[in-house]
């Protein structure tokens, strides 16, 4: 890694935010949750964030990480959805009634389908039912686990680490709030056939019918998805989307001390999003927000874009007040791959941090020969820069 460059400046909007009222103060929001983040799915822009990249025990959250990796088997033909998986002695003490945690009461030495197993995991938030489909799948926890890993590691999850499939207590499992929305940003977007079953209200099995325990589902507000989680250590979160107010957000709250806080701080961060902003489309698809320096490469630096349009969500009445960074570890190592997230574009307002956005290379930049590379020394050391 190199060192830390920002590229600040104004964001040239003039024609789309003149206003002829005075600039408002940032529109602000107060959660009583302890870790909390609000996400634009489409662009992965981030709206609100407190303590998002802090390390806290996900409970049932997990539960998103395990239906990821059946989604992943079941598209790739390892796994059918009619295939039936047998319920281990393991799974029954570990996850079944007698556990006392939210279960399928599945019965001992049963066998179940795919479906059913993921539709209470999602729904139910069923412990024995992620033990049946953990074990169906890689043979234990412990194995399913470590595929659980391999795929956070592929979608980037940094900041979190999986030890089972049920979310229970497990000193050495962690997530971050950010991690929690990028992981349900991706299985709406990878999965969107399946996506279907997270707003499903109740479920029943062996003669007892739940409910969906994320009660924003039924609560008449766009809320469509997608997990709830608790324990006594951690408190009470939730994973939420919404598709209300023509674009898909996601938000996650958690360290709450209720049900019912929960359930309210959800709502009002949720809401806040879909009714406190305004969306101005700042750079086209493929359009350079920015230019990141690349050291010893075929080109000395390198065009910085969106993952498609660049919108900003703007809090209504504070268009004049922006002001635009570009950060980076830089100068940036060649090889440079065309798509990779290289940078992050943070907008601000009033120097309060209104939003970020990943920004990927727009092009690939091969290493250089030896002409370039001593004279993007000689550059590099004259403006300070010393690359790692």
């Amino acid at each position: 890694m190199g060192l830390p460059i920002v590229n600040r400046f104004l964001l040239c909007l003039a024609a789309l935010l003149a206003l002829s009222a005075p600039a408002l103060a940032q529109a602000s929001f107060e959660t009583q949750a302890k870790f909390a983040i609000l996400m634009d799915e489409e662009s992965g822009t981030v709206i609100f964030q407190k303590d998002a990249d802090l390390p806290m025990e996900p409970a049932s959250m997990a539960k998103l990480m395990t239906v990821a990796v059946v989604f992943n088997e079941l598209r790739a033909g390892r796994v059918n959805w009619t295939d039936e998986f047998f319920v281990s002695e393991h799974a029954w003490r570990t996850g079944g009634a007698s556990s006392g945690g939210s279960t399928m009461f599945a019965d001992l030495n049963s066998k179940i389908k795919v479906e059913d197993l993921v539709r209470s995991v999602i729904i139910q938030s069923g412990n024995d039912a992620a033990i049946v489909l953990a074990e169906g799948i890689a043979g234990s926890e412990t194995s399913f686990a470590a595929m659980m890993n391999e795929l956070a590691q592929d979608i980037g999850l940094e900041g979190s680490y999986f030890t089972n499939p049920t979310g229970l207590p497990d000193p050495d499992m962690h997530v971050t709030a950010r991690d929690l929305a990028d992981l349900a940003r991706y299985l709406i977007r990878e999965f969107p056939e399946n996506y279907h079953l997270f707003s499903e209200p109740e479920m029943e099995w062996n003669g007892i019918r739940q409910p969906n325990r994320n009660s924003l589902v039924e609560m008449g507000i766009g809320v469509d998805g997608l997990k709830t989680g608790h324990t006594e250590a951690a408190g009470y979160g939730s994973v939420i989307s919404t598709d209300d107010g023509g674009r898909r957000l996601i938000a996650v709250v958690h360290g709450l001390t209720s049900m019912a806080q929960r359930a309210e701080e959800g709502r009002k961060l949720i809401t806040w999003g879909t009714r406190a902003f305004e969306r101005i489309a700042a750079y086209p698809e493929g359009r350079v927000v920015a230019y990141a320096n690349v050291y010893g490469g075929t080109s000395g630096s390198v065009g910085l874009v969106g993952d498609g349009e660049v919108a900003l969500y703007l809090p209504r009445g504070s268009r004049k007040c922006l002001r635009g960074e570009v950060v980076y570890n830089g100068p940036l190592m060649p090889p440079v791959t065309a798509g990779d997230q290289v940078a992050e574009l943070r907008v601000f307002c009033d120097n309060q941090l209104v939003q970020s956005a990943p920004l990927f290379a727009a092009e690939s930049v091969a290493e250089g020969d030896l002409v370039r590379k001593a004279a993007d020394a000689f550059k590099q050391l004259a403006l300070g820069w010393v690359p790692n």
